[in-house]
């Protein structure tokens, strides 16, 4: 690589790039990106404008094979000519521009959209795979994408959606199961929607999405200032007394709504999962992971399987040991799965949930170590 990037070393590859030979393009190609990528965090703007005049006209003559790696270095730099980056992000081929359209800052809101409109199909898959996405740019996106680019969006949890995206999205999902389970897995749907949702999925597909991890939430930082990421296994809870107890309070006829409430009220989260576990008819490994802030539906299942209200509902959500408060949206969403709920459809969903987990701990214990 080039130490450094000086006037006469772009002046003298700029006189060099007019030879159209397709291998002194080539050579040209190379030696400028490594000449720039060597020196990027050393050059102001208008120096690295000034590599533009070199690289735009050779990317205009080469064949794509020799610009998909120039836009593999280029998209990983925050500091990348804007009119190269341009140039590669509007390239008809979509192994060129696939990498500046998903990880470049460089490529402006307007010309995505533009993209997203004049383009095919894998640009705007691509372009769905971004970082983050306003509104503007994912109602441009589902205009045209089709069920890849859909699905892709709705994955993303750095996508945002105005209230007809959404919508959109869900009138998709109808014909689509898995866009189905990845709509329910996001924090930030309407309420409405969400419960629109609920009533059109199958069986089969609502059982999946309430009782899956819930991806967006895994982001979020617990009291102490711990990532739920890569956060320390909790250790093993024994709920042998636990289980006597509420066992106890059940023959005495006294295991009821008001005294779940009372043991979430005092964070007594073990009795609170013992008796759940009772109340609706699954084994306590299946209800224990369900308090964890990823599992917030599956909670919500479990509670309605065990006829518990919607007041000791909200007690039990937000007094989980070791979880951030919750936001009023997700107290809104909350509700709404809650109400949609029948009871037989929460029992068959907390009895299908509880199949899940006990199969992925064969699997996990089967796995080779």
């Amino acid at each position: 690589m080039v130490a450094a990037a000086s006037p006469g070393s772009i002046a003298e590859l700029t006189g060099t790039a007019k030879d159209e030979s397709p291998q002194q393009d080539a050579r040209i190609l190379r030696q400028v990106a490594d000449l720039f990528l060597s020196n990027a965090e050393r050059l102001r703007e208008s120096q690295i404008g000034a590599f533009d005049a070199i690289l735009v006209p050779l990317i205009e003559r080469m064949e794509a094979g020799a610009l998909i790696h120039l836009s593999e270095a280029l998209s990983k730099t925050d500091l990348a000519p804007r009119e190269t980056i341009r140039r590669l992000a509007f390239h008809p081929d979509p192994l060129v521009a696939a990498p500046v359209l998903r990880n470049s800052n460089r490529v402006s809101e307007k010309d995505l959209v533009e993209i997203a409109k004049t383009h095919g199909q894998q640009h705007l898959l691509a372009i769905s795979f971004r970082k983050t996405l306003n509104e503007t740019l994912t109602d441009a996106l589902m205009r045209v994408g089709d069920v890849n680019v859909s699905n892709a969006l709705a994955r993303n949890a750095g996508a945002q959606f105005s209230e007809c995206g959404y919508a959109t999205l869900v009138g998709r999902a109808e014909r689509d199961e898995s866009l189905t389970e990845k709509l329910g897995l996001r924090m930030d749907i309407p309420a409405n929607l969400l419960r629109e949702l609920l009533v059109k999925a199958t069986d089969i597909v609502r059982a999946r999405f309430l009782t899956a991890p819930r991806p967006a939430m895994q982001a979020k930082v617990r009291p102490g200032g711990a990532e739920q990421i890569g956060a320390a296994p909790r250790k093993k809870i024994d709920y042998t007394q636990a289980q006597s107890e509420v066992l106890a309070l059940n023959r005495a006829g006294k295991l009821n709504d008001s005294t779940v409430n009372r043991f979430a009220v005092r964070s007594e989260y073990t009795n609170v999962v013992a008796a759940l576990s009772l109340l609706a008819d699954v084994k306590i490994e299946a209800v224990e992971p369900l308090i964890e802030p990823e599992r917030f539906y599956g909670l919500i299942v479990a509670c309605k399987a065990s006829r518990l209200t919607w007041s000791t509902m909200t007690m039990i959500i937000r007094n989980r040991p070791g979880c951030a408060p919750v936001t009023q949206r997700e107290l809104e969403q909350a509700r709404e799965v809650f109400d949609g709920l029948l009871l037989s459809v929460a029992q068959w969903t907390a009895r299908f949930g509880a199949d899940r987990i006990a199969v992925k701990k064969i699997d996990c214990a089967a796995a080779p170590r």
